[in-house]
């Protein structure tokens, strides 16, 4: 599942390429959008609540946001109208086409068109946006205190504590700070603010772009050449590989 970094890159391609823009086709290929139809509409811009996008339009028949989320395998692209598109037309789940611009939702997770005064309910159960610019990391510790022998790897990646860490910045952010993954909330004790501080600045910095992790994916450690571990945490069928380094962790 993309991090909250990426999902903040789709967002800004989507403003990009559709902000401002009148609506001349839309196609919601879900069963419960069917009907829809917001051609004539004109896109606001799109906004992130940790891995969820929010897509703004307003159109005659009143103020809408589509709430998309990308899960596993969803993505967006932005591309010339007209333009072949990367992926089977079979995978995608909607369509927002402009004068200029075609956006392609492929394989999204979740497709919801709501009312824009009702935007904030499917989101309303996430903790705070940690790439938020209103970001508050004492509620997130708050959060986070509540389960203190919780798992620091799961509790890290849990949306309803802070929204948008994944699996890449749970493990980098544990890394830096020099604590496993495995040990509890409580463990991290007074280094768990420096965690959330890495965390965002790491995401901040498109750190996943730059491919050079010191542990993630990586079979050995990039400081110490150690071999790197692979953990399974989580529950039972939701389980997520956290990365580390034994040497350089404790």
């Amino acid at each position: 599942m993309p991090e909250g970094d990426a999902v903040l890159r789709t967002a800004r391609s989507l403003d990009k390429g559709l902000a401002g823009q009148v609506l001349t086709r839309t196609d919601f290929r879900v069963p419960q959008l069917a009907t829809a139809d917001l051609s004539g509409g004109t896109v606001l811009g799109t906004v992130t609540r940790g891995k969820h996008l929010l897509t703004r339009i307003d159109h005659r028949t009143g103020e809408w946001t589509l709430h998309t989320h990308l899960k596993m395998e969803g993505s967006w692209r932005v591309l010339e109208a007209g333009r072949r598109w990367p992926k089977p037309g079979f995978q995608a789940r909607v369509v927002l086409r402009t004068e200029r611009r075609e956006a392609v939702g492929f394989l999204l997770g979740i497709v919801e068109l709501v009312p824009r005064d009702q935007e904030e309910r499917p989101v309303a159960h996430l903790g705070p946006d940690i790439l938020a610019d209103s970001w508050n990391a004492d509620t997130a510790l708050e959060r986070l205190a509540r389960q203190p022998e919780r798992p620091l790897f799961e509790a890290l990646r849990d949306q309803t504590n802070l929204a948008g860490i994944g699996t890449i910045y749970a493990a980098e952010a544990c890394f830096i700070a020099g604590i496993s993954p495995l040990r509890t909330v409580a463990d991290a004790g007074d280094r768990l603010p420096r965690i959330l501080h890495r965390a965002r600045d790491l995401m901040q910095a498109d750190w996943a772009l730059s491919r050079q992790m010191w542990v993630y994916g990586r079979r050995a450690c990039r400081r110490c050449s150690g071999p790197v571990t692979v953990a399974k945490v989580g529950p039972l069928g939701k389980e997520r590989p956290a990365y580390y380094c034994p040497r350089c962790q404790s």
